[in-house]
């Protein structure tokens, strides 16, 4: 019966996840462009690890980064994952300052056994998000004067169902997700005069994905002793024509209720594209004591189309490192059990911001991010469910002069539920 509550509750937190999706987790201005702010998408130890995931297997962690992981777990198990996360956010154009706070369940998922060699996962994570809102006095060339604010909401999601295999003595095992791609990404821009006798003009802009996403890996697993070994992985994600909808509104209002809409476009299919993704990590592991990680990400955005448009975007390069140390797991002192984790990352921004008309400040420039980050395993009475704490702090830094310098400190905490269920009792 506490078995099928459990199951349950895991449920409802499935439909919750599904119904916060669309809501913000940035308050960032770069998110105005492309699709947004790309999320990080690893679980549990992997985030407090600098966000590693391609060579990381172990049993008690799902890990959607590597398909090729799942099956690593044992003939028994299930793993439930659920993560949830609050941003601090500070703004700096150089002029004026602004900081935020954001909060939201990020991710969910679920893995179990098929067979000794087989095991699934199911689980929805962020791809994308896009949240802000910021505007500015502005005047025309007759020296009419008007304020102009934009702000935009929602973002790209994953919803995967993903089968890994072993098949080389748990040493070489391959996995693939297959994913609903989906989501809504609003944009508005709004030009207000404030008269009463002159129209105000409204134009929004909104793009809708449902498509197919999918992710192939590979891991192997080499023995360097009892109690060592280190773990290859590799990850590909191909590019894809997404199957999307873009609406585009223009309307035009006076402060006293009247209203004209002056064009509204629906296109299908417009262009709108996601790269090829390659994926290489490695990690050391000595059993229940340390593990060392390290990872590579390039993907291939200077060849996606956005709108039908080329030269949006310019590739992009991840690397990440990161360890977990636990002093002793089989110690009856709480702190000896406590799984302690850090690891830092540097990105480049996918984002080529051609908007010389609107900010030259922009013009062909994007950002690099630098983070750090640490964190916490704590046991719970079972020693094998773990309550996953993780706190990073990452520093935009703009490719351009007089671009907004951004800075953010985040906060996770992520439950891994892993209990034995596959089993029976036997009474004599």
């Amino acid at each position: 019966m506490l078995k099928i509550n459990k199951l349950l509750i895991a449920s409802i937190l499935i439909f919750t996840q599904l119904s916060l999706a669309a809501q913000n987790n940035t308050n960032s201005p770069y998110t105005r462009f492309g699709y947004g702010e790309l999320a990080d998408r690893s679980f549990g130890a992997g985030r407090a690890m600098g966000g590693v995931g391609f060579g990381l297997r172990s049993p008690k962690q799902i890990n959607p980064m590597n398909p090729a992981s799942y099956s690593c777990m044992d003939s028994l198990t299930f793993l439930f994952d659920f993560g949830a996360s609050g941003q601090l956010s500070w703004f700096d154009d150089g002029i004026n300052k602004q900081h935020n706070i954001n909060g939201n369940v990020e991710y969910i998922a679920l893995q179990f056994p098929l067979h000794k060699r087989i095991a699934m996962s199911v689980g929805i994570l962020p791809y994308s998000y896009v949240g802000y809102n910021f505007g500015a006095q502005r005047t025309n060339d007759e020296g009419f004067s008007y304020v102009e604010t934009f702000n935009g909401s929602g973002g790209l999601n994953d919803l995967y169902l993903g089968l890994s295999i072993d098949i080389w003595k748990k040493r070489l095992s391959v996995g693939a997700n297959v994913g609903y791609f989906f989501g809504n990404i609003k944009h508005e821009q709004y030009s207000i005069v404030g008269s009463s006798d002159v129209y105000n003009a409204t134009r929004s802009q909104n793009l809708e994905v449902r498509d197919i996403k999918m992710d192939f890996g590979v891991q192997y697993t080499h023995p360097i002793s009892k109690t060592e070994s280190i773990i290859v992985g590799l990850v590909f994600s191909p590019k894809k024509r997404l199957n999307s909808t873009y609406i585009n509104t223009t309307a035009k209002y006076t402060t006293q209720g009247a209203s004209e809409l002056v064009s509204a476009d629906t296109t299908k299919n417009a262009g709108f594209d996601i790269p090829n993704s390659f994926g290489f990590g490695a990690s050391y592991v000595k059993n229940n004591r340390l593990t060392l990680a390290a990872d590579f990400l390039y993907e291939t955005w200077d060849k996606a189309k956005f709108y039908s448009a080329e030269n949006n975007f310019k590739n992009r390069v991840r690397v990440a490192a990161g360890g977990e140390f636990i002093p002793n797991y089989q110690s009856r002192n709480f702190l000896g059990r406590i799984r302690y984790r850090g690891g830092v990352h540097y990105s480049n921004s996918y984002l080529l911001i051609n908007n010389e008309k609107e900010d030259p400040a922009y013009k062909g420039n994007g950002y690099n991010e630098y983070g750090v980050s640490v964190g916490l395993g704590l046991p719970l009475i079972d020693n094998r469910s773990l309550i996953n704490l993780s706190f990073e702090y990452n520093k935009i830094k703009p490719g351009g002069i007089n671009m907004i310098d951004e800075q953010y400190f985040r906060f996770t905490v992520n439950y891994t539920f892993n209990e034995m269920w596959f089993w029976k009792k036997k009474v004599d």
